[in-house]
């Protein structure tokens, strides 16, 4: 039996950027085991994409961007036999949908368009913010309108994307309890670990509980460890920072009991999919997340998890798991269960099949 050739189409080189790794990497074994033949096209080469965010390098930068277009000018034709393509967010990292207007109204090609955050909404780093209107964050609503079907991460972009097109199905993030996030939490260790892992760019969100922390130091030990690409400076006695390194990811995690997830209730954030939440719950940590967005799919409060709003709701929140070893078990039990049943690998590949059609 001949395979089925899948072309993936994403912005980031293979295993490098969560949106990527968390909705489709981890599915691509199980579609190979289905007779599956993966392409994948990545929009930047590894050497582009580990110079994107350094400060400076504007020159090599421009010629990364003008290199990379060039190479996806060249899988257009490569395309041009293809019959299942699966796009993430944009052919190209940067520019108007020009790749995807030719790919659909000159060669006549359908995809299926995948997407996991609120990217219509300008969102970007500091390193790089004289660029991003190059972004062109107009371009989303076309993307989807010229697509067959689309899949998002939850119901909030599924009805983002109904506007533009009806076929629409919600896959969300998912977790492999597995191979991956197999590991679990020791919940009798000293001193308690409440933790926080994230990219730079979203670690303000911290920022609402630090203060919160501070005041919780003069009573408990604990240690509140942040697993980042950059250090945060603040002035906490309890702060221990580690490097996020991909190889030791899931063990420096599993040193967390408390995993917190502060967010702040607008549309980025309701665009986002739990993320933190599923990692965390995965390793049976018991966690404390903000009602926003999926989240309150995600956390049944006091059953796996604990939901805090105010700052008062959340001094509250850690007050109560830093006492109560017994509940931090059994949430974190808790959490690890629904995790599997609702919001694993396992739960959603076969979805993945239909969608792709194989």
């Amino acid at each position: 039996m001949n395979p089925k050739k899948i072309h993936i189409i994403a912005p980031y080189p293979k295993g490098e950027a969560p949106s990527q790794r968390f909705r489709f990497e981890q599915y691509l074994g199980f579609l190979e085991e289905h007779a599956c033949e993966i392409h994948y096209h990545a929009f930047h080469t590894q050497k582009s994409w580990d110079r994107l965010y350094q400060k400076g390098q504007f020159f090599r930068k421009f010629l990364d961007l003008n290199y990379n277009f060039l190479r996806r000018w060249a899988l257009l034709f490569k395309l041009a036999g293809a019959k299942h393509i699966f796009m993430h967010r944009e052919m190209a990292h940067v520019g108007p949908p020009v790749f995807e207007w030719f790919l659909v109204k000159v060669m006549r090609k359908k995809y299926t368009y995948d997407f996991d955050d609120a990217i219509w909404i300008p969102n970007y780093s500091s390193v790089n913010a004289r660029f991003q209107k190059l972004k062109c964050y107009w371009k989303v609503p076309y993307l989807i309108r010229w697509a067959e079907q689309i899949s998002t991460g939850n119901e909030f972009l599924a009805n983002y994307a109904r506007q533009f097109n009806p076929n629409v199905q919600v896959i969300p993030t998912t977790i492999d309890t597995r191979n991956q996030h197999s590991k679990l939490v020791d919940h009798h260790r000293k001193p308690i670990v409440i933790g926080w892992t994230g990219t730079h760019s979203t670690m303000h969100y911290l920022d609402f509980i630090v203060p919160i922390l501070r005041k919780l130091e003069q009573e408990y030990t604990f240690v509140f460890k942040v697993i980042s690409n950059k250090k945060p400076d603040y002035q906490l006695q309890s702060l221990v920072y580690q490097d996020w390194k991909e190889e030791t990811e899931i063990e420096d995690l599993a040193e967390i009991q408390i995993g917190v997830m502060p967010l702040v209730l607008d549309a980025w954030s309701e665009g986002k999919c739990g993320f933190k939440a599923l990692q965390y719950m995965s390793l049976g940590m018991a966690s404390i997340v903000s009602p926003v967005g999926v989240n309150t799919k995600i956390v049944e409060q006091q059953e796996n998890g604990l939901i805090a709003d105010s700052a008062e709701e959340w001094e509250a929140a850690l007050r109560q798991l830093l006492r109560d070893e017994t509940l931090r078990s059994k949430l974190g039990e808790k959490a690890r269960k629904s995790i599997i049943e609702n919001w694993s690998v396992e739960a959603w590949k076969e979805n993945y099949l239909k969608l792709l059609r194989v």
